[in-house]
């Protein structure tokens, strides 16, 4: 599963998506995770309302599962979903390899809804769980 991780310093997820300089890319499975690719963006990153700025942040996040996100905006969140990422938002910087650790920890055990439908929708894992 690849994991998408907005950041200014490439370690800790704080940056809104509109603005991060960086876009780290992860693979992440039961096993561990490694980093596949940072994709970096110099141009202007400035809240301004310019929506075409998003484009080339939304092209690169193609075929990535979940994004992490100091802040996101309506805009920038539909767009993100209507490419089936899910967006989650973090309440403080938070570490990448924090967040990966607890995700490679819920793939291996019994995931939450919301992560059993992104598998079932990618077709990574079938899951024969009972629903509640």
């Amino acid at each position: 599963m690849k994991i998408a991780f907005a950041t200014q310093d490439l370690e800790t997820v704080n940056a809104h998506f509109g603005w991060a300089k960086n876009i780290a890319f992860y693979d992440l499975d039961t096993e561990g995770y490694t980093l596949s690719h940072v994709a970096s963006f110099e141009s202007n990153l400035a809240e301004d309302g310019n929506e075409d700025k998003l484009l080339p942040k939304i092209e690169a996040l193609k075929g990535t599962a979940i994004l992490y996100v100091a802040a996101i905006g309506g805009s920038g969140a539909a767009r993100v979903v209507a490419q089936k990422i899910h967006p989650v938002k973090v309440e403080k910087p938070e570490k990448i390899t924090d967040l990966l650790e607890r995700l490679r920890i819920l793939l291996g055990g019994t995931p939450p809804p919301w992560m059993r439908k992104i598998l079932r929708d990618r077709g990574e894992k079938s899951f024969d769980f009972i629903e509640d």
